[in-house]
């Protein structure tokens, strides 16, 4: 018997992309990590760059990654264009001021509503 997906509700998109736009721009990386499950898979071009590998994987690994780039960046700022959802998923659009680019998260939740894995993508 297969398992039937609830459709992610409206409200609870607006306010997990309220939340995870304010922790990033006040550069709290406890509260950052708080969104995301222990078993967390970041996927993004940025970590192959600086990493050698395209996956992030673990929120300790997690933590080292997103440390070093808010180190890197003392004046990072998200600004959230539109925030899409549908099921399992929610996808942030958003610009950030460092390099004035457009970013398209795609983040899949778990039943807890935590994020299990994350798909960066960039429009330059």
């Amino acid at each position: 018997m297969s398992e039937t997906l609830i459709p992610i509700q409206p409200s609870f998109a607006e306010h997990l992309a309220s939340e995870w736009i304010d922790s990033w721009n006040t550069h709290d990386l406890e509260r950052i990590l708080t969104h995301y499950s222990d078993d967390i898979t970041l996927i993004s071009p940025v970590a192959l760059k600086l990493t050698g590998d395209s996956a992030v994987r673990g929120k300790s690994a997690l933590r080292a990654y997103f440390a070093k780039g808010l180190d890197a960046y003392p004046d990072l700022r998200f600004d959230l264009i539109e925030t899409l959802f549908g099921v399992e998923t929610i996808v942030l659009f958003y610009r950030n001021n460092v390099r004035g680019n457009k970013t398209a998260e795609v983040l899949r939740l778990n039943a807890e509503g935590k994020i299990t894995h994350v798909w960066a993508n960039y429009d330059k």
